[in-house]
């Protein structure tokens, strides 16, 4: 018997069955479900110093479990004295068992450590049923220790989803548990 995510059974048991009945779907492969989450970090200041660079791609390391890449620009700009293929950021790209695992420690220990957190917004909605949140510290994830860090960065959270319209993500993604707004 081999480990089986908190929120993958819990999509599978509940959520499929909620989501059959709000939107009437005849058959459980129409039901939205959450493809990937990708977490990014851009590094602007990585033009200049080179170290900053390997410091995102161990903190996204340690924060989603997996293994980060460094992200190259795709053009010359002069006037941030940026060439093409320099390193200008971070990203994990997240499917499967360590995606359910992160979306869990993200629900569960991180948002509730924001300072005075009351939901997060619903409007990062792109209209294709995909939904992005900024995060502006990556003090909130346990698994930075404070006293290691040498600046305080946010970080973009995009959670990808196989849903048609914004509606039925934001019900997905709300049935998974994450804390949108009241309006």
């Amino acid at each position: 018997m081999s480990y089986i995510p908190r929120l993958k059974t819990e999509y599978k048991e509940r959520v499929v069955k909620a989501l059959s009945e709000e939107f009437g779907y005849k058959n459980v492969m129409q039901v939205p479900k959450l493809e990937k989450i990708v977490v990014s970090r851009g590094v602007g200041a990585a033009v200049s110093d080179k170290k900053l660079i390997d410091h995102a791609v161990d903190e996204l390391t340690n924060i989603t479990g997996q293994k980060a890449i460094a992200t190259l620009s795709k053009k010359d700009v002069a006037s941030f004295k940026l060439r093409k293929g320099m390193p200008i950021g971070a990203k994990v790209t997240l499917r499967g068992e360590k995606m359910y695992e992160f979306l869990d420690r993200l629900i569960t220990s991180a948002l509730p450590r924001v300072r005075d957190f009351q939901g997060i917004k619903a409007t990062g909605f792109d209209g294709r049923g995909n939904y992005n949140l900024g995060v502006t510290e990556q003090i909130i994830f346990p698994e930075i220790n404070i006293d290691k860090i040498n600046r305080i960065n946010g970080m973009d959270i995009t959670f990808v989803t196989s849903a048609e319209t914004d509606k039925e993500a934001k019900s997905l993604l709300t049935e998974l548990g994450l804390p949108f707004k009241k309006n």
